[in-house]
């Protein structure tokens, strides 16, 4: 069975946010990717706690291949260390999953 992925990273930018969602759907490695924002984050860094204005992005994939969509993240993405996290898919509407694996089809991490 394919395991599903939603795969979460945040941006300063709207510009660079879009960036980010259109590299991975470009390249297959994304049937989707939303951005909403912007948001309000409030966060540890450098021993400091700050409070930004971000752009959250949520990509929808395939966990074979988080490997390959990490990378085209990182090549785009402008922070230092970038939030990356991907959370599994526990049940969807087999309709939207066939589309997923439609739009990603013959791509994989190995």
């Amino acid at each position: 069975m394919t395991e599903y992925i939603q795969v979460f990273t945040t941006t300063d930018t709207k510009e660079n946010a879009r960036q980010v969602a259109r590299r991975v759907v470009e390249k297959n490695l994304a049937a989707c990717a939303q951005i909403i924002g912007p948001i309000s984050s409030i966060f540890w860094w450098k021993n400091n706690i700050n409070e930004e204005e971000e752009w959250l992005i949520i990509i929808k994939s395939r966990k074979d291949l988080y490997e390959d969509l990490e990378q085209a993240i990182r090549k785009v993405h402008k922070y230092e260390i970038p939030e990356i996290l991907a959370v599994p898919v526990v049940a969807g509407a087999k309709s939207y999953l066939e589309w997923l694996d439609g739009e990603v089809e013959g791509r994989s991490s190995k």
